[in-house]
């Protein structure tokens, strides 16, 4: 597994295959997040919480959390135990079990948009909360990563504004030319 600084793990998860409950998804896009006041955008910033608290675990395990009050999102973590540092899987292609992820995702319109997304990606799946702190190592899922890496694209986080935002961390990374990546979205400046 690999383990190390989150900006240096994100692009080799690039072309990754992660498989849970029936259907495999080559990762196509990630997103690096650093805790404990490094990265204000991570939910690790401030420490330790009960939310949080598998960020702090061995490398290889999945962070899953709920945002939006409504969707569940995934992280791969990398750093050593105690140091919490996680790539949020933001999309990927599915190359396995595809009728299992369309009738999971029945509303997308293009097999490419079946885990274009975090929330989407993670409903593909079959992902949920309770498999916060799992083993990607271990049934049910398996995490294969690619021989070498190749060519990718880096950019802003999308959605992030202020310290963290879009300037001081161009911690996105990209598989150019996949239909699958999610579309950039840049936060809103809030006004006073």
């Amino acid at each position: 597994m690999l383990e190390g600084q989150a900006p240096e793990v994100a692009p080799l998860l690039l072309g990754a295959i992660l498989t849970h409950d029936g259907v495999s998804v080559r990762i196509t896009e990630v997103e690096a997040y650093v805790g404990d006041g490094v990265d204000p955008g991570s939910h690790a910033f401030r420490g330790k919480t009960r939310r949080n608290a598998s960020m702090y675990g061995p490398p290889g395990h999945l962070y899953a959390y709920f945002t939006y009050g409504m969707h569940t999102c995934a992280n791969i973590v990398c750093s050593p135990e105690g140091r919490p540092a996680g790539c949020l899987v933001r999309a990927g292609e599915v190359v396995e079990g595809l009728e299992l992820a369309r009738a999971r995702r029945h509303t997308s319109k293009h097999d490419h948009d079946l885990a274009r997304g975090p929330a989407r990606l993670t409903v593909a799946l079959g992902i949920q909360l309770g498999d916060n702190g799992a083993d990607l190592n271990a049934p049910p899922f398996d995490l294969t990563l690619p021989d070498a890496p190749g060519a990718y694209l880096t950019g802003p986080r999308t959605g992030l504004s202020g310290p963290g935002g879009e300037d001081a961390f161009p911690w996105r990374f990209w598989l150019p030319g996949e239909p699958s990546v999610s579309p950039y979205k840049r936060h809103p400046k809030l006004g006073r």
